[in-house]
Formats: structure tokens, sequence, C-alpha cells
């Protein structure tokens, strides 16, 4: 934190002018570890420029005051935010009298004759964007997003943290040691929160509650997230495109989308992603690891996601609901896409021709339209093709294989989406609607086909 010299050359602050005798401790304002304490002084005195003198010092005594400087000035600040908070609410008849402690203020109202009592937390907010935390800490550890960024970084793999302590959870990955162990199952983790965390997986509790919604979760920051799905609170905004978003890992990765910078890389092929778990699931399909497996059938996959879509299938739940027609599905994702049948948005755009839709994989597939390229082949016919899904599903005609099968009868198909469409069959299902008459059907195709007799194509 500080650095005492026993050098006979005279040491002169940066701030103050004075000497600084050989016993007083003094901070280099421009390391890292405090970087903050340089944020503070120039937020007091934006005057300052600290990169006109090398390695700028500052005395133990200036320290200590633009600490308290700080502090006073951020209390004044809340104080204010909180008074006129009150006196929004209604007219103030009498002067408030207000004691500030740590973490509350008691305000004494006096509103129609009745005496109000108002227990009020003191919100730290950061003076350079919207962020608010309930404690001097919290502020702390966000100014950090501001003013250090990434500065440990993990010399096995490159990944950078802003905080020390992400660092040493994350080394863990590279070593096998996994002390926590659950009693139930073969599951082992690196940080006793994770445990936690998975045990709840097994006593199927779920101790967080949203007080608008059904909504219950696990983690509290899952909670606090969901909560801005009531509020449309978006606190982290992109500078450059007004993008906001609920979280500080959304707006980062956003970010790279301006920069085309994709930081994560495969060491196997030239595959490049702006997330990390993006990379982790291509790795699996190099090492044909499939470590989700459903309990119900022989069906297994790269991503946790594809599994629960999966058991939908069998259970037949269909949690995500429009909340414009009875549509509903299993992921929502599928949702998402499904509003866009509502509202007519097709966002992502050919830069050739007037072709839009509304999921990314049509508009790349729609592309290779344009360049004739095909960069799927059959190893063992002449069989070419865009997509990958595709191939997939040409190489079952050679091996005959249908993985996909019906817990209700012999029934199995080639995809899940004929599956899917089979299914229907058995709970008489027919979400496609015709809006001029009663017709309903269970695909699309089947409804294209019947509004031909409607407008006589």
């Amino acid at each position: 934190m500080y650095e005492n010299k026993e050098k006979k050359s005279t040491k002169v602050c940066r701030i103050c002018s004075l000497e600084i005798i050989e016993t007083e401790q003094y901070y280099f304002l421009n390391k890292d570890n405090k970087l903050m304490l340089q944020f503070k002084l120039l937020n007091l005195l934006p005057e300052i420029d600290l990169n006109i003198t090398p390695n700028p010092i500052a005395c133990n005594r200036c320290t200590v005051a633009i600490e308290e400087i700080y502090e006073f000035k951020q209390l004044c600040i809340q104080t204010e935010t909180t008074i006129k908070k009150f006196s929004q609410q209604g007219a103030i008849k009498e002067e408030d009298e207000l004691h500030a402690d740590n973490i509350k203020v008691k305000t004494h109202l006096v509103h129609k004759n009745v005496k109000v009592q108002c227990n009020c937390k003191i919100t730290f907010k950061c003076n350079l964007c919207d962020y608010c935390g309930t404690t001097k800490l919290s502020l702390k550890r966000h100014m950090y997003t501001h003013t250090v960024g990434k500065s440990f970084k993990c010399s096995i793999c490159g990944y950078c943290f802003t905080f020390k302590s992400y660092l040493i959870r994350h080394m863990f990955k590279h070593t096998t040691d996994k002390p926590f162990k659950c009693n139930i199952c073969d599951y082992r983790c690196t940080v006793k929160f994770d445990l936690k965390r998975h045990m709840c997986t097994h006593t199927r509790e779920k101790p967080y509650k949203c007080n608008i919604c059904d909504y219950c979760c696990i983690i509290k920051s899952s909670l606090k997230r969901h909560m801005c799905t009531h509020t449309g609170e978006k606190q982290f905004k992109c500078n450059i495109c007004g993008y906001g978003t609920i979280t500080v890992s959304h707006l980062k990765t956003h970010m790279h989308k301006h920069t085309n910078e994709k930081p994560y890389k495969c060491n196997i092929c030239d595959y490049s992603t702006i997330i990390m778990s993006n990379l982790k699931t291509h790795i699996r399909k190099h090492n044909d690891e499939k470590p989700f497996q459903c309990n119900t059938c022989n069906y297994c996959c790269t991503v946790k996601a594809d599994l629960i879509k999966h058991m939908c299938m069998h259970t037949g739940e269909k949690p995500f609901k429009c909340n414009t027609c009875v549509y509903c599905c299993t992921t929502k994702s599928d949702l998402k896409r499904h509003m866009c049948t509502h509202t007519g948005e097709k966002q992502f755009k050919c830069s050739i021709c007037n072709y839009c839709c509304i999921i990314k994989s049509d508009l790349k597939k729609h592309m290779c339209t344009h360049t004739g390229e095909k960069p799927f082949k059959c190893s063992i016919c002449n069989y070419c093709c865009i997509i990958k899904s595709d191939l997939k599903r040409h190489m079952c005609t050679h091996t005959g294989e249908k993985p996909f099968k019906c817990n209700l009868c012999n029934y199995c198909a080639i995809t899940m989406w004929k599956l899917k469409i089979h299914m229907r069959k058995h709970t008489d299902e027919k979400p496609f609607k015709c809006n001029m008459c009663d017709y309903c059907t269970i695909t699309m195709s089947y409804l294209k086909r019947h509004m031909r007799l409607h407008t006589g194509e």
C-alpha cells in the first residue's frame, strides 16, 4: 500500500509541493493500487494534470485529506438527493432534522399534522455513469470499471480480471484441485459458493422470490437481474450507440461488436468469438465431447440449453408463452423469434439485396446464395450444403439413423423438428391458425397451402 524510502534525494509531494521527510509514508499516484486515489483527486480537482511530472507522489497528509474531502463530497450529494426526494413526496411544513450515520438517514416530516418517520438507505452514486451502490465498498469496486479495467491476467490462458480474487478463483480451472464435493452426487467445484448453489439442484430450493410475479431462483444476482424486467431499467449503457443492458458482462460483450475484437480464439482451428462460453462449446466439438445426457433416452449434447430444450419434448412443458396469442414454446429464443411475427420486425438485413429476416443464422445462410459457397461436404457422396445441420441430416440417409424417438409410439425421425411436429398429433396441438376462418393446423406449410384457398393463388 505504501513505500518507505531512505534515499537522500529530496522528494516533493505533487499536490502540496512540500518536502517529504525520510520517515514519512508516500504513495505513487500512477500505480495500480492507487488508481482509486488518483480518480478521487481528479474528481475533486480536475485542473490537476498528473502527466506533467513522471511518477507523481502524494504525501500521507494529502492522501488522508483527499479521502476525507471526497467522502464529505459524496455525503453532501447523497444528503441533497435524499432531501429532494422527501420534498417531492409532499409539503414539508417545518425544517427537517437529519441524523446521518453510516447507512441510514432518519427524516421527521410534519405533514397534515401527522408525524411521519422515514428510514432511507443512503445509496452511493457513481458520478461517471448511472450506477448506484448500497455500500461504499460496492461503489469502490464499481469505480475500477472506469479506472483500472482488467489488470489481473491469467498466465496460462491470458484471460483478464478486474479483481485479484476473481483471478485466484479462475486459476482453479487450470488445476485438478476441486476441494468442495457434493455428498449426493459426483459434483466437485473450486469455490464453496458454487457448491451451495449446486445443492439447491438437489433440494429444489429457490430461496430468492420476486414480489411481483412467481419467478424464483437460486442466486440473489439472478433475482436482481430479473427485477429489471419489471422496472425496464438498463443501467449499463453503451457510449457509442446507446445500447442498454442489465448486466456489465453483457455490455462488455456488446462493446466487442464495435471494435470487431474476438478475444477468445480456438487453438485448433481459426474459430474466434466474443464470448468465452461459445469457445468452450466449440472446443467440445473438436473433442466430440457431449457432457449433457438425457436420463430418459440416449440423447446427448454439447450445450446444457439444448438438453433443457430436449427434455421439454419428454415432459411436454412449454414455459415461454406469447402475451399476444396462444403460442407457447420451450425456449426464450423461440419466443423472441415468434414475437417478430406480431411486430413484423426483421432486424437482420442483407448488405447486397433487399432480403431481411428474423434470425441471424438465416441471414448467414442467405449470404451463401450470393457467394455460391457450400462449405459443408459429405465424405461419402458429392452432396454439399450451406449449413452444418443440413449435412448432419443428410448423413442419416447413409447411416439410416433416426435419433429422435417418440416416447408415446414407435415413430422416430431424423430431426428434432420432425419429431416436434409429430408430437402435435398426440397432443392435438394446432398452433397455426387461419385469420380468415376457423382452420388450424400443426405446420406452417399446411397453413400456407390452406391460405391459397382464400387468395385463389
